[in-house]
């Protein structure tokens, strides 16, 4: 009995004079709790609604105050005619236009009904049906309201889903899945893939040829870049030919920002590798570290709008986010390179910034 609780008191001594397993079995459920009871939820919040109003009528400015009064619609901009309507959800001014007929009054009050549409980005089904239901409570809560003063008077409204009316759910999943496949193949393998040379003690080995270390650092992230490419090229294929997702955009800047984001994911193996030891914390890392947030905050699953401002801004650093942004503009919305600037800019400072410093800890490291 003695030496069994000998035992588990040398354990006990272990576990707390290592401050990496230490912050792994208490850091990390804090962590995961707080993302998971902040960050997942099914509402859908601060919607931008851009109106087209030609009338300017009693009704549609009962219904249009009742949308800017509401936890979940935020009013953004007014469009002069339905042409400016693709341009407003093109390059995310609105999420969602609003429509109403001309004359809006006087068809309600005198033919008895008239029109509203709820135009929205459905590549994201889940999000686009919730943002169509909460505009459409409305409008009937409205038409409830006017019902004594008018009963004939009917609201009709309708609803549009741009860039997948079919309502097909791998239209989301392609450009996550695309973004965790690459994530998972270029950090979690290159960290692993270093960090187990020298675990096994041959890093020293490959240190004295006359290969500059940063070379020989690069040279084992090629294999896995090459994988990413071939990976990247897969999916796209099925995503295409098997799951039946258009291909609207271009295929070269389609290639040039997966390219960019790889290196990215590369750069952050390489980063790991020269931050742990051995192999177990290169995967807890990588796997852990990397992996839930770009799955939680990314956006793939649930909007980044939805969530608390600090965990937005925490998702700004995650690469996923930017690429799958970027990929569901590309390959579904078919838009020019020139409305994805922002994510292209954004994780090509993320890739040089983090290739630097990953050499440069190396070179610490060697020293």
């Amino acid at each position: 009995m003695k030496q069994f609780i000998s035992f588990v008191q040398k354990e006990f001594r272990h576990i707390f004079r290592d401050r990496r397993t230490m912050l792994i079995l208490i850091g990390m459920p804090i962590v995961q709790i707080v993302l998971f009871g902040f960050a997942i939820t099914t509402e859908v919040r601060n919607i931008n609604v851009v109106l087209l109003d030609p009338a300017k009528d009693r009704v549609t400015r009962q219904i249009t105050e009742k949308l800017a009064a509401s936890d979940y619609f935020n009013i953004v901009g007014i469009i002069g005619n339905s042409h400016e309507t693709e341009r407003v959800l093109l390059d995310g001014t609105a999420d969602m236009v609003v429509a109403f007929d001309e004359r809006f009054d006087e068809k309600l009050y005198r033919e008895g009904k008239a029109a509203v549409q709820l135009i929205v980005d459905a590549t994201d089904p889940n999000t686009a049906i919730t943002e169509i239901n909460y505009a459409a409570q409305i409008i009937r809560e409205t038409q409830m309201e006017m019902s004594g003063i008018s009963p004939s008077g009917q609201i009709i409204p309708d609803m549009r889903m741009l860039y997948n009316p079919q309502m097909e759910s791998a239209y989301n999943f392609v450009p996550g899945v695309m973004g965790l496949i690459l994530m998972l193949i270029c950090a979690m393998m290159t960290s692993i893939s270093i960090v187990r040379e020298k675990e096994t003690g041959t890093m020293e080995l490959l240190l004295v040829s006359p290969v500059k270390p940063p070379c020989i650092i690069l040279s084992k992230a090629v294999p896995y870049l090459v994988i990413s490419c071939a990976n990247m090229i897969t999916i796209l294929l099925m995503a295409v030919f098997v799951l039946q997702v258009p291909f609207a955009g271009s295929v070269a800047w389609m290639a040039a920002i997966s390219l960019l984001y790889i290196l990215v994911c590369l750069s952050l193996g390489l980063l790991i590798s020269t931050l742990v030891k051995t192999q177990v914390a290169a995967m807890l890392i990588s796997g852990v570290l990397l992996m839930m947030p770009a799955l939680l905050l990314s956006g793939m699953i649930y909007p980044v709008e939805n969530m608390p401002k600090i965990l937005e801004s925490v998702s700004s650093i995650i690469p996923a986010r930017w690429y799958i942004a970027s990929v569901k503009k590309l390959m579904i919305q078919g838009l020019e390179i020139s409305c994805v600037w922002k994510e292209f800019i954004i994780l090509l400072f993320m890739a040089v910034f983090l290739l630097a410093v990953s050499i440069k800890k190396f070179k610490l490291r060697l020293q």
